[in-house]
C-alpha cells in the first residue's frame, strides 16, 4: 500500500481544487492510501470531509503571501508529514507547491511530485516580483521528484527557463467527467430567442471578467440587443467591480451574474457559445467541459488554449486583451447557428484526451514508478499513450 499525500493551499471551486479532490477520492484503495492536507476556507471543504479521504486543514496555509503565516505553515507541514510518514506527497498550487515541497524535503518524504496547474508569475507582475517567484519555483524545483502539467505550454516554460528538466516532467491534462456534460444540446426555438454567451470563471484579475462586460457590451451593439443574452458563472473579489461596470455599459438587462454553481453541466447546456477572457492560465478545465457539452470556444491565446481550441475549426483565439477581436469573433457565432452547431460538434470530437478517470489512472502510474525505480522511468510509464 503506497502512501500518497495530496498538499493544496485551499479547496476553493476551481479546476486544480475539483481534479485534486476527484483523485484522492478515486485512487484505487487496494494499493493507494490517500491524504489530503488544506488551509481551510474552501467552498469545497465540506466535499472533501465527505469524500471519505483522511483529511487535515492547516490553518496557516493560506492563499495570501504572508512571511510569518507562510513560516508557520512551513513548520505545521513539516511536522504533519511527518507524523504521517507518506512515500509520496503531491503538492498543487504555487502557495502549497513551494511550502509543500520544502516540508516534504525536511520531512523526509523519499518522492515529491508537483502538479503546475499554471504559474504564481505571469505577465501582469513587476520584473522584481516576476523574479522573485521563479526563483522560488527553481529552488523547489530542486528536491522536486517529478512533475506533471496540465498543459504543454506549461511544460515547456518551465524547461526553458531552467525549473526543471524535460525527462522529469509528465504532461497530463485536468480532466473532466465527460459523460456528464454529453448528450444533445436543446435547440428548442433556437431562431427565435437569443443566442446566449456564456463564462464559468472566478471573478479575479487572472480570468479578466471586465473584458468580459466589455466584450458584452461591443456584442450587442454589433448584433443588436435582443439577439443575444451574456451570463457569467462564478464569483470572487472583483464581484463589485463588475456589477459596476455592467451599469456602466448600461447592460443590466443582457448580462446575468449567477454566482457560483455546481450544476456546472447544467449551466453549460444553457449557453449557445463559451467565452474565455483570461490574461494567463495553465488548461482551464472549463475549455474540455465547453468542448463535450458541443460549444463553439472564444478564448484568449494564452498558456495551453491551444492545445483544446483549433483556431477556426472549434472556436477562435485572440490575445489577450483583444476587445475588439473577441467582440466581433463573438459576434460572428452569435449571427450564425450553423457555423455554432458545426464548431461545437468538432469540438466534442475531440474532447477523449481529457477523461478524468484516465487522469487518474496516469497519476497512478507515476507513483507506482517512483516507489519501484527512478524517477525517469516513472515519468515514461505515466505518460504512456499520453497525445503530443
Amino acid at each position: 500500500m503506497i502512501r500518497v499525500c495530496h498538499v493544496i493551499t485551499e479547496l476553493a471551486l476551481g479546476g486544480a481544487q475539483q481534479n485534486t479532490l476527484y483523485t484522492v477520492a478515486h485512487l484505487d484503495r487496494r494499493r493507494f492510501e490517500p491524504i489530503l492536507i488544506a488551509g481551510p476556507g474552501g467552498l469545497l471543504d465540506a466535499e472533501a470531509r465527505a469524500s471519505g479521504v483522511e483529511v487535515h486543514f492547516m490553518d496557516a496555509l493560506r492563499r495570501d503571501v504572508s512571511p510569518w503565516h507562510d513560516a508557520a505553515a512551513l513548520v505545521s507541514l513539516t511536522k504533519q508529514l511527518r507524523r504521517i510518514g507518506p512515500a509520496i506527497v503531491h503538492t498543487h498550487s504555487s502557495k502549497a507547491g513551494i511550502l509543500g515541497r520544502w516540508a516534504a524535503r525536511l520531512a523526509g518524504v523519499p518522492h515529491i511530485v508537483h502538479t503546475i496547474h499554471g504559474y504564481g508569475f505571469h505577465p501582469g507582475q513587476s520584473r522584481l516580483t516576476r523574479w522573485a517567484w521563479v526563483t522560488l519555483e527553481r529552488l523547489a524545483g530542486r528536491c522536486t521528484t517529478a512533475f506533471i502539467a496540465v498543459s504543454r505550454a506549461n511544460l515547456n516554460e518551465g524547461v526553458a527557463l531552467g525549473l526543471f528538466p524535460a525527462g522529469r516532467a509528465s504532461l497530463i491534462h485536468s480532466g473532466i467527467a465527460i459523460g456528464d456534460f454529453s448528450g444533445p444540446l436543446d435547440r428548442h426555438d433556437e431562431a427565435a430567442r437569443p443566442a446566449t454567451v456564456g463564462m464559468v470563471a472566478c471573478l479575479k484579475a487572472q480570468k479578466a471578467p471586465l473584458d468580459f462586460v466589455q466584450v458584452a457590451s461591443r456584442v450587442a451593439a454589433l448584433c443588436g440587443r435582443d439577439k443575444v443574452r451574456f451570463v457569467l458563472v462564478g464569483d470572487g473579489v472583483l464581484r463589485p467591480q463588475v456589477e459596476r461596470a455592467i451599469r456602466d455599459e448600461g447592460m443590466e438587462d443582457r448580462v446575468e451574474l449567477a454566482g457560483w454553481r455546481r450544476d456546472v453541466p447544467a449551466a453549460m447546456k444553457r449557453f449557445d457559445l463559451l467565452l474565455h477572457t483570461s490574461r494567463w492560465e495553465g488548461l482551464p478545465r472549463v475549455f474540455p467541459e465547453a468542448m463535450a457539452t458541443g460549444l463553439p470556444i472564444v478564448a484568449t491565446n494564452v498558456d495551453g488554449a491551444p492545445e483544446a481550441i483549433e483556431d477556426g475549426a472549434t472556436g477562435y483565439l485572440l490575445p489577450p486583451g483583444d476587445i475588439e477581436g473577441l467582440s466581433r469573433r463573438t459576434a460572428a457565432l452569435v449571427l450564425d447557428p450553423g457555423l455554432r452547431h458545426r464548431m461545437g460538434e468538432r469540438a466534442r470530437a475531440k474532447v477523449s484526451a481529457w477523461d478524468i478517470d484516465d487522469m487518474v489512472r496516469r497519476q497512478e502510474r507515476l507513483y507506482e514508478g517512483l516507489v519501484a525505480g527512478s524517477a525517469d522511468r516513472a515519468v515514461s510509464r505515466s505518460t504512456q499513450e499520453e497525445p503530443a
